[in-house]
């Protein structure tokens, strides 16, 4: 029964991940609040599904004529080695420690996604 479970969640955060919307802020807090999961494992396993997804992802938009890819290694090389960095940094952090920060760029991002809204409403 878990394993269909942890499906249906790794499904769900592939689906808004490939729609744009980050698949990471719905599949961490499944992970960790209704599986249990350490938070490490939570945001390892993000990575990981992250990975065919985006690929995924890139070949439908770039098939849609969605996909600009002039200056597109200015982002990719600096997104490349902040990456590592930042996996780094988190394997170094106490499992508490990283979980305050993830609740910290939830509620950032939810803050500037209601700023978006407001403003694009006006």
């Amino acid at each position: 029964m878990s394993f269909i479970l942890f499906t249906l969640a790794g499904f769900l955060g592939g689906l808004l991940g490939g729609m744009g919307m980050g698949g990471g802020t719905i599949l961490i807090p499944l992970l960790t609040v209704f599986f249990k999961v350490e938070q490490h494992a939570a945001q390892a396993a993000n990575l990981i599904a992250f990975l065919p997804m985006s690929l995924i992802s890139l070949q439908i938009h770039k098939k849609e004529g969605l996909l600009k890819t002039e200056g597109a290694w200015s982002i990719i090389i600096p997104a490349v080695l902040l990456s590592v960095l930042g996996s780094l940094a988190a394997t170094a952090l106490p499992s508490v420690v990283l979980k305050k920060l993830f609740g910290v760029f939830l509620i950032v991002l939810s803050v500037q996604r209601a700023l978006k809204l407001v403003n694009s409403s006006q």
